[in-house]
């Protein structure tokens, strides 16, 4: 029998939100700096910050807390259909930390934001700047790797409001505030209670 009572649960360490946080802040800077040759330094920082802050992602998905591992929230396709499909019912799962749509969300990001922040780094090097300038990379055609750049930063904000509107669906169907938890690290719960 369940109870109305709520416990609180844990869920994101203070490094996964931390990333996260920080993941939205450089690229919201990044975005808003582009093609202003006036703020191309703060652009590039802003570049490398994220990719500083992809390695440290990929790497806690490896060896972080239980939520933040990408064994314990990446699923098959097939799992996130059948997500997709009880959201679209109201009859998903809820799930503590990242449901299959979500992770599915988390890999198409760090994909597109680490090929946007690295032809960003190899556009940069045809001008003889950052520390691909010396590389072959600098020999790349320069009108190419800017179409690639600027296709996948806008891929990225794409991705990015589908993200949130996912959000937004998941915590009013699930009754939680999801933007809450990825602040304070934790959400609350149903205490089960048994006769």
């Amino acid at each position: 029998m369940s109870s109305n009572t709520l416990q609180t649960i844990k869920v994101w360490d203070l490094l996964i939100r931390i990333f996260h946080w920080s993941l939205v802040g450089f690229f919201t800077l990044a975005y808003l700096t582009e093609g202003e040759d006036e703020w191309m330094t703060i652009h590039s920082y802003a570049g490398y910050s994220i990719l500083i802050l992809l390695v440290f992602r990929l790497l806690w998905g490896v060896i972080g807390t239980h939520n933040a591992r990408f064994s314990n929230f990446i699923t098959r396709p097939k799992e996130v259909l059948v997500y997709l499909k009880g959201l679209i019912t109201g009859k998903a799962k809820d799930y503590i930390g990242h449901n299959p749509a979500g992770a599915m969300m988390i890999v198409a990001l760090i994909a597109s934001i680490a090929i946007t922040g690295f032809s960003g780094m190899a556009l940069y090097a045809t001008d003889g700047h950052g520390p691909l300038a010396t590389s072959f990379f600098a020999t790349w055609p320069e009108g190419a790797i800017k179409e690639v750049h600027e296709f996948f930063a806008n891929f990225t904000v794409f991705l990015v409001v589908i993200h949130v509107g996912g959000v937004i669906v998941s915590s009013l169907l699930h009754k939680e505030n999801l933007v809450r938890a990825m602040v304070t690290g934790k959400k609350q719960r149903p205490v089960e209670q048994e006769d």
